[in-house]
């Protein structure tokens, strides 16, 4: 059960933060992980810029359930062999970190709209999270581009620790990536690092907790 009303006073605390971190014209993604698709209308129906979902099968499953188009980005790992089922469904690609998930996107994209897509950097060094290394983020995004890709922004996830040192110092490199790249957005800060992201200049937040309160 989504309270629409709980959503809306949350996403106003959401603004003001933004504000009060010296954002403006900063988009917001709702994270719907775990949620039903209620969660979807509620989200752009009270003017969250986007909804963000991190696996293919609640993608799929919640777009059979929701009548009006609702724009989705993808901002989990994704495995390739999960493009297929998701092509028409996700509108912005946030998590294309590697060569060969980008080659199949494009692949089965033909036909479509040339894909929108982000390239997702791994700025803290962490094993664990996907992203490419910054020093190849330029080869991907060039390759995305010869591919006929529309390449919007760069895309990170700031480190387990959220020590707020560590948190700056990859939100201010995935900016630098994105500047040396030309490109415009920059995807970064969550529910708890919000402020540091948007002092780093992010154009961005995806936002699950803050929204929508801690997950059942």
């Amino acid at each position: 059960m989504i309270d629409e009303s709980v959503v809306r006073d949350n996403l106003a605390q959401i603004r003001g933060r933004i504000t009060r971190a010296g954002g403006t014209n900063v988009k917001i993604v709702a994270v719907t992980k775990s949620l039903p698709s209620a969660a979807w209308r509620v989200a752009t129906d009270l003017g969250c810029d986007a909804i963000g979902e991190n696996y293919a099968q609640e993608v799929v499953g919640k777009s059979r359930e929701v009548s009006r188009h609702v724009p989705v980005h993808f901002i989990g790992q994704l495995q390739s062999n999960k493009v297929r089922q998701l092509v028409g469904l996700v509108d912005v690609w946030q998590t294309v970190d590697r060569e060969s998930l980008l080659r199949e996107i494009v692949k089965r994209s033909e036909g479509q709209d040339s894909p929108r897509l982000y390239v997702q950097v791994n700025t803290t060094g962490e094993a664990n999270k996907g992203g490419c290394d910054p020093g190849e983020a330029p080869h991907l995004v060039g390759l995305a581009r010869s591919l006929g890709c529309q390449v919007e922004g760069a895309m990170t996830v700031g480190p387990t620790s959220a020590d707020p040192e560590a948190t700056r110092r990859a939100f201010a490199l995935l900016r630098t990536v994105a500047d040396d790249l030309g490109l415009m957005e920059r995807s970064m800060g969550m529910t708890g690092d919000l402020e540091i992201a948007i002092e780093e200049g992010s154009t961005m937040v995806r936002i699950g907790t803050a929204l929508f309160g801690q997950r059942s």
